[in-house]
């Protein structure tokens, strides 16, 4: 069995939509406090160090494969975190437009305690320069949903529409880099597809 240690439903998405049997279990870890003071060593080291907290978190340490994942959002040297609210999101959305911005996105596993894989991607998005009406439109019909992404929106949602280009794997935008994952399945032996249906 493999354990997904995450609250993200874009994440269990991406893994249920490629046949990967999992269960998902919330990992009740401390974001800000490493996010502060970890913030000299680079989104990349602290988006490791928290999928690695989140996997700690919930691995029953008795041969299960955790994942563990986390995303940073930076913008001109700005890091980003989940919005405060609509209006929170609303000024995620202002900073953002006309920009060109990274989403540093860490995947971990672990087994019986002890990390066994490790990986860092940085898909990179280019918002156009939308007006604020349109903001408002673009966060009416996402429905709230995107109170729960660091950039304030959803591009597998509404949120597409803000979006000239996107560079990266489709799935590490979503929150997980699938196919180094995939990859890291095969090379530690795990077999992660659904039984056959006939």
């Amino acid at each position: 069995m493999i354990i997904l240690a995450s609250q993200s439903s874009a994440r269990v998405a991406v893994l249920r939509n490629a046949g990967v049997v999992f269960r998902q279990v919330a990992a009740n870890v401390d974001e800000d406090g490493p996010k502060r003071t970890m913030r000299g060593a680079g989104p990349a080291a602290v988006a490791l160090h928290l999928a690695h907290a989140k996997a700690s978190a919930v691995d029953p340490k008795d041969g299960t494969l955790v994942i563990g994942a986390d995303q940073i959002l930076v913008c001109d040297g700005t890091w980003f975190d989940k919005p405060d609210g609509l209006a929170g999101a609303f000024r995620h959305l202002q900073m953002l437009r006309g920009c060109t911005h990274d989403l540093v996105t860490a995947a971990v596993l672990h087994r019986g305690g002890v990390p066994v894989w490790e990986h860092v991607v940085t898909p990179k998005l280019t918002m156009r320069d939308v007006s604020d009406a349109a903001i408002h439109a673009i966060l009416t019909l996402d429905g709230g949903g995107c109170l729960h992404t660091v950039g304030a929106y959803r591009v597998e949602g509404p949120g597409i529409q803000l979006f000239s280009a996107i560079t990266g794997e489709w799935a590490a935008v979503l929150g997980l880099p699938l196919l180094p994952l995939l990859a890291a399945f095969c090379d530690l032996g795990v077999d992660v597809l659904l039984p056959s249906s006939t």
